[in-house]
């Protein structure tokens, strides 16, 4: 009988581990070079190799599940992954409904960038991607907001005319800089508080553990090292 309970027990705390270490790492797929798809279908890029050397670190098995930008909080939120590492700032707006780990890149600049050196940033049409901190801020701003769904409908409806100019993250605008006449445009504007992991606010063990691993990077700079592979030397890092 002893036995019987005793090998139950070790099936049941078992199973728990092995759910536990299972986590879902939600990103949008579309935003180089934080998160992408690659030739092989795959996620891909900063985002993609910080967030496995988290897992790695912290002996999670982590999977990656990918979700358009407008419903990545809501998903969460019902359940459909883990967690959002997706380069989503933190912001008091988004502490309402989610938790963030410690930021694991900098607050950032954000950018305007355009066909026209001369364009008016304040009174012309601006596109943004829905649902960011930039699209708040050119709602705020008195320009006109074009919201659209990804990073490249923004850049594809300046280049079409539908809109003036474009702002979002100044880090994924520079792949697009010098193609077609699109050039930065105007003073860069910092915004958030740095970009973090977006989790369940009932998730605290699990924000626990990534806050841990973050800690442990930053202190040996191998995510200043990670920064500058995929953004260059000139990177924003951490001290």
């Amino acid at each position: 009988m002893k036995k019987l309970i005793l090998t139950a027990a070790i099936l049941g705390l078992t199973a728990g581990v092995a759910a536990a270490e299972t986590v879902r790492m939600g990103t949008e797929g579309a935003y180089p070079p934080y998160n992408y798809i690659d030739d092989n279908g795959q996620v891909a890029g900063f985002e993609r190799e910080l967030g496995d050397k988290l897992c790695e670190m912290e002996g999670l098995t982590c999977t990656w599940v990918t979700n358009d930008w407008d419903s990545i909080i809501p998903n969460l939120l019902s359940g459909n992954y883990d967690t959002i590492i997706a380069g989503m700032s933190i912001t008091e707006e988004r502490e309402k409904s989610i938790d963030f780990t410690q930021a694991y890149y900098p607050p950032a600049a954000s950018a305007y960038m355009s066909m026209d050196p001369n364009v008016d940033l304040k009174g012309g049409v601006v596109a943004a991607q829905t649902g960011t901190i930039q699209a708040a801020h050119v709602a705020e701003s008195g320009a006109t907001l074009a919201e659209y769904a990804t990073l490249d409908d923004t850049i594809a409806a300046v280049k079409n005319g539908e809109a003036d100019a474009v702002f979002a993250d100044k880090d994924a605008l520079v792949p697009f800089a010098g193609t077609d006449g699109m050039e930065f445009v105007g003073e860069d504007v910092p915004l958030g508080k740095g970009i973090g992991i977006g989790l369940r606010k009932s998730d605290t063990a699990l924000k626990d553990k990534f806050d841990e691993a973050i800690s442990k990077m930053k202190a040996d700079g191998s995510l200043n090292t990670m920064i500058k592979k995929y953004f260059g030397e000139d990177a924003l890092t951490f001290n």
